[in-house]
């Protein structure tokens, strides 16, 4: 996993982003087969409102935060399927970031931690990396807002017709006793960092108070 996609697109002497650090290499030792990615780690969404608005789930896996966009928000509802289309993974330091992208920057808008939390891989897909690969991926999340087992999966069709873009996937939740029929991220506005709304961070409004991070373990 590396940031190289991630820093092409931006300009840091213009954007508050954080460059970050790219993964630590691995320590050399005797192994046998690959290494497996971990099973459990922290998670993020960040909404915002760039040209569209949009939800950023980022996952914390192997050093980066694997990251998907998902244009109308995750979901409680598994009646609902949510498309969430992969983008470049994005620096751990990323994770409470908010704030404003200037004009004329890649994703320009604003941004709030509208939720976070821990991930836990679904028994049946525990290497990360394998089910990423594989385009199948199931977790639960412990979060604020978000809970329960969801499942992640890349879709070779879409609006109707079969697709070879690697990027669209679907973000679904699955029936659990965490599922609410109806659930609309919309209904759910404030940043789980500081109590901000999207037009507040915009307008520039200080927090009142600032929540720490879910701790990295």
């Amino acid at each position: 996993m590396t940031l190289r996609e991630y820093r092409r697109k931006r300009d840091f002497e213009a954007t508050p982003e954080p460059p970050g650090d790219d993964p630590a290499p691995r320590r050399t030792r005797k192994v046998i087969g690959p290494r497996p990615a971990p099973e459990s780690g922290r998670f993020v969404v960040q909404r915002h409102r760039a040209t569209r608005l949009h939800y950023d789930l980022r996952l914390e896996i192997g050093g980066v935060l694997v990251s998907w966009a998902v244009p109308r928000g995750p979901t409680l509802d598994p009646k609902q399927r949510r498309l969430a289309v992969r983008v470049e993974d994005h620096p751990v330091a990323y994770f409470g970031f908010e704030g404003v992208i200037p004009g004329r920057q890649y994703g320009a808008g604003d941004v709030i931690v509208w939720d976070w939390g821990r991930w836990h891989a679904d028994p049946s897909t525990p290497d990360a990396g394998a089910a990423l690969e594989a385009g199948e991926f199931k977790v639960r999340l412990e979060g604020r807002k978000l809970g329960g087992a969801f499942m992640l999966i890349r879709t070779a069709r879409w609006r109707g017709k079969a697709t070879t873009d690697k990027t669209k996937w679907l973000l679904i939740h699955r029936r659990d006793e965490t599922a609410r029929p109806g659930w609309d991220a919309e209904d759910h506005p404030l940043s789980v960092k500081t109590g901000r709304t999207n037009d507040d961070v915009w307008a520039g409004v200080r927090p009142d108070r600032t929540r720490r991070a879910p701790r990295r373990r």
